[in-house]
């Protein structure tokens, strides 16, 4: 098989959540057991960094990774979904995994997905601890998919656990409640292991106390050791923060490659968990190196989708935010902003809250409403219909790259173009 045959093969045998939704998902871990018995154990040749989450985990993955890069460490990152190509999903030292390995881990293992039956993320994790293994990184970033207690993510042990802010997402299987869901991402928590704890929310910090404890593992909350200020506010194209540690300035004037204002919170906890791991002396970076590996994130490692500025003429942005709490960083930001009119390209998935999504979401914005070449994309004229109930008003358009294209065309130079409301709408567009 070529790559091409391979991702065809991939997708069409193994069940994917991104596309399918409820179906692919697995409950347990034994077939990510099963594949990495089969492997040999690849997991067991890497030091590990895992960081579960509901919003912000992605972000931060590339952040620490960057920095370790930046270092010289030889550095796995493990992220979904993908945007652009399967291969983003697994890189080192900001490389995606070449074609070839796909091929040759797929003809390798075909037999044994056959036999075992994983899903799509499972047999992406195994390839994701043989490739790192091959490759004799000095450490992997894995970020868990879902949940973390039952992630294909959670075999490993990690020497650093980080979760990042907690929100209603997957309820349907994580919880209905914020303490539910925190205790499903709790279960990444690993006996005598540093964990690093976003933010502090009422619901969920005293669910992580519990485990921590059990676990007799260090628990630091980011939010109470760094502050991230800005210092200037140049609008969508420039972010500087000053970074204070324990009431000490840290960093001064660092240039951010981040431009969504709810970075800040992300990058608060990054630092902490690089911080920890330096005051342990698992590793050893220096300040300027620390800086500079932070301010080339989007440069080291590709990150994409977050806030991104696709063109300034008309000013487009793209953000893959799509649940109740990344709507809402996006409005705000967009609220802050300066235009004449607001162009919002907007699709979302199926089995999300739309109501409450849209509610949020613009009044007096000009809506393209399109879905995602994605079984799991919610259809067009029926997000249409939904919004029209909350007060949103716009047209329906019979691709998002249809949609896109005819936002961009009607934007004035002064005007915003906006992409949102699903990863899977963002990801066409980019």
């Amino acid at each position: 098989m070529n790559y091409r045959d391979t991702i065809e093969w991939l997708f069409a045998h193994l069940p994917m959540y991104q596309r399918q939704g409820q179906p692919a998902y697995k409950a347990d871990l034994a077939n990510t057991r099963a594949l990495l018995e089969v492997m040999g154990h690849p997991e067991e040749q890497f030091k590990v960094i895992h960081i579960a989450g509901t919003n912000g985990k992605g972000s931060v993955s590339h952040i620490i990774a960057s920095i370790l890069q930046q270092a010289g460490y030889k550095t796995g990152l493990y992220t979904s979904p993908h945007l652009r190509d399967f291969r983003e999903r697994i890189r080192v030292n900001g490389q995606w995994i070449p074609q070839e390995s796909v091929v040759h881990f797929v003809e390798k293992y075909q037999t044994d997905f056959q036999r075992i039956q994983p899903s799509f993320f499972e047999m992406t994790v195994g390839m994701a601890y043989e490739y790192f293994a091959h490759q004799q990184v000095d450490v992997a970033v894995l970020e868990t998919g879902m949940g973390g207690r039952l992630d294909s993510t959670n075999i490993s042990d990690p020497y650093l656990s980080i979760i990042t802010h907690i929100d209603f997402d997957h309820t349907q299987f994580l919880g209905n409640s914020l303490s539910a869901i925190a205790g499903e991402k709790a279960g990444i928590i690993k006996n005598n292991v540093p964990v690093i704890i976003g933010r502090k929310q009422h619901e969920t910090t005293s669910v992580f106390e519990k485990v921590a404890t059990e676990h007799q593992s260090p628990l630091t909350f980011a939010e109470d050791h760094f502050e991230i200020k800005p210092i200037q506010m140049l609008g969508a194209l420039e972010k500087h923060y000053d970074i204070w540690y324990d009431n000490e300035l840290f960093f001064e004037n660092v240039n951010s490659p981040l431009l969504g204002d709810y970075q800040r919170e992300n990058i608060a906890t990054a630092f902490q968990g690089i911080q920890t791991l330096c005051e342990s002396g698992e590793i050893v970076i220096d300040k300027e190196t620390f800086r500079e590996g932070f301010e080339n994130t989007v440069k080291n490692t590709g990150l994409e989708g977050r806030w991104q500025v696709l063109s300034t003429n008309p000013l487009t942005i793209a953000d893959n935010g799509h649940n109740i709490e990344g709507i809402k960083a996006v409005v705000n930001q967009l609220q802050g902003m300066s235009y004449q009119q607001l162009h919002f390209v907007l699709g979302m998935v199926s089995d999300k809250n739309h109501e409450e999504v849209l509610t949020l979401l613009p009044k007096q914005a000009t809506y393209y409403f399109c879905q995602a070449g994605v079984p799991r994309a919610l259809n067009a004229e029926a997000l249409k219909e939904k919004a029209f109930k909350t007060g949103l008003n716009g047209r329906v358009y019979p691709s998002v790259m249809h949609a896109y294209r005819s936002a961009v065309n009607a934007a004035g130079a002064d005007d915003l173009v906006f992409v949102g409301g699903s990863t899977f709408v963002v990801a066409e567009v980019i």
